[in-house]
């Protein structure tokens, strides 16, 4: 099968595509053949090593993963013999557990408990790849955030793949819902719910004198120190990335009124992929997609990812675009 190795840290050029062996399902796995997967911005950390602590989980002096992509959706192409929850032919869309990877290819073997579930009625293989990575992590904040209806939360970086599932899904949770983005994405985020958009390039929302519940940094270029004083009393600062959240979460957990919090490690679970689809199939969130690329090019997809512009997610399309 064709996959999407590197073998080496370094810039996307050390991307290249490679015929690799087929993955056979054990017992307890199904073999899916994917049809559509996504460049993400965790995969161009981990491409690059960047931060370094990349390291420790990903292989110290090579990566012991060399198959990139977390994100996918295809269909049963074998079972194992002890699965009951899938059969062959069923489209499904997920993501690989936690600090795994190897989406990036024709195929790929997951066990039945993986994060992965049928697919939501009526997508496309393309919309449902572009899902759970973004929409697992903006949930997994929201929940830190203790995020309840009537809450009133500021979404900075609204217009990617994680700001655009994290708009949707406190909505569909309750809350009242700032939105900060560039001019270009102010419609796309107004037409995902929020209840108001700023668009930073004309407004500074840390001067308008407005406070917040939570600040969710969806794109990790905001800070605790930026945000603290458009935070209420006993509210909450929660970011995506920046090892010195980390630090910052355990003091201020100890002292002060208002808390920066770190939810890590990332917990992707076959429970979060079951509610999304529920979310999906009731109405209440939809996949934004930037741009679509062959596997072919998936250099130009990664470059494209690291201009930090992109707005929602990039998708990679496996032997042509696919509609099921």
């Amino acid at each position: 099968m064709r996959a999407v190795v590197h073998e080496r840290y370094g810039p996307p050029d050390v991307l290249r595509i490679e015929e690799v062996p087929r993955p056979v399902p054990k017992a307890d796995e199904v073999l899916v053949k994917i049809h559509a997967t996504t460049v993400t911005r965790t995969d161009t950390g981990v491409r690059a090593a960047k931060p370094a602590l990349i390291r420790l989980f990903f292989g110290l002096r090579r990566p012991k993963q060399p198959i990139l992509g977390t994100e996918l959706a295809g269909e049963i192409e074998a079972i194992g013999a002890a699965v009951t929850k899938f059969a062959v032919g069923d489209h499904v869309f997920g993501s690989t557990s936690s600090f795994q990877s190897g989406a990036n290819a024709e195929f790929i073997a997951l066990r039945e408990s993986a994060p992965l579930a049928h697919m939501p009625a009526g997508m496309t293989f393309e919309q449902a790849a572009a899902v759970t990575d973004g929409a697992i992590l903006a949930l997994m904040c929201l929940e830190a955030g203790h995020i309840h209806t009537g809450q009133k939360m500021l979404i900075y970086g609204a217009s990617g793949a994680i700001g655009t599932a994290g708009v949707q899904l406190a909505k569909y949770f309750g809350a009242d819902v700032t939105a900060v983005c560039n001019t270009k994405n102010v419609e796309l985020v107004r037409s995902l719910g929020a209840d108001r958009v700023i668009d930073y390039t004309q407004e500074d929302f840390t001067k308008n004198g407005q406070s917040y519940d939570v600040i969710f940094d969806a794109v990790g270029k905001h800070s605790f120190k930026q945000s603290k004083g458009s935070l209420k009393s006993g509210g909450a600062y929660v970011a995506t990335d920046g090892f010195r959240n980390f630090f910052l979460h355990l003091w201020t957990s100890r002292i002060g009124d208002k808390k920066a919090l770190f939810p890590v490690p990332p917990r992707y679970t076959q429970k979060n992929v079951l509610f999304l689809k529920e979310v999906i199939e009731a109405g209440k969130f939809r996949a934004v997609i930037d741009r679509c690329y062959p596997l072919e090019e998936v250099v130009e997809a990664t470059r494209y990812v690291e201009t930090q512009q992109k707005t929602g997610n990039v998708v990679l399309t496996i032997n042509g675009s696919v509609t099921p």
